[in-house]
């Protein structure tokens, strides 16, 4: 069983870049390796105060003071046992990370803490969320292939916690790593079967997603015909 033990560091209050890359060492005592989590000095508020706070922060556009609230909460949840609550808060950290660029980063809060809180809990739920954030990590650095990997389990564990939405998600995440690869005609294979499951369980909130991806195969196409 991991075990995670966390070590608070002290940053200057109006240095964002300073938050961001300060450490908070969440290490794993078995294998010795270590991820790196902003926070600041802890207060009075509890996870959930951090959490709300650092959603309704990173809304507004303030990344860097969201990163903080979101490594706040995370503490606050972990040090209570919240570990669900834990999970999203790491998760919603590596977004953040993966919106400013730092890709590296937000690889490793989920592979290092995130999937191992989830796996340590026994949470399919929390596993297959940190298999889609990793393909949008990957698809996001243009890491292709690891991207189809990770699409390709999330849609696994989908399928076994009879998630539709997620099953869809990881549907057209396979699609979008073949567009980007200029494999039309196997993104179009995978849309068509996206399609089909969305008619099937009657579900209509991936129809821009699929109509923007159909869009850029067509594009493709017709650019190609301008060529002749």
């Amino acid at each position: 069983m991991y075990k995670l033990l966390i070590l608070f560091c002290l940053f200057t209050a109006f240095d964002a870049s300073a938050q961001t890359n300060n450490l908070l060492a969440t290490e794993n005592q078995t294998t010795g390796s270590a991820i790196n989590i902003s926070v600041s000095a802890p207060d009075n508020r509890n996870g959930d105060d951090f959490f709300s706070e650092a959603d309704i922060t990173e809304k507004k556009g303030d990344l860097f003071n969201a990163l903080t609230l979101f490594g706040k909460a995370a503490f606050e949840y972990n040090s209570t046992h919240q570990f669900s609550n834990y999970g999203s808060a790491l998760l919603r950290m590596s977004n953040v990370h993966m919106m400013l660029n730092n890709f590296a980063e937000a690889e490793q809060v989920v592979l290092n803490v995130a999937l191992k809180n989830y796996s340590r809990t026994h949470n399919i739920h929390g596993e297959m969320n940190s298999y889609r954030q990793l393909a949008k990590i990957y698809l996001a650095s243009d890491k292709l292939t690891q991207a189809l990997w990770f699409s390709t389990q999330q849609g696994i564990l989908a399928r076994q916690l009879k998630s539709d939405n997620s099953y869809m998600e990881s549907m057209l995440g396979i699609a979008t790593v073949k567009i980007r690869k200029k494999q039309y005609t196997l993104a179009n294979k995978d849309l068509n079967k996206a399609e089909l499951y969305a008619k099937t369980t009657n579900n209509t909130r991936f129809r821009s997603q699929l109509t923007y991806a159909r869009n850029q195969i067509a594009s493709h196409s017709n650019s190609k015909k301008l060529l002749f």
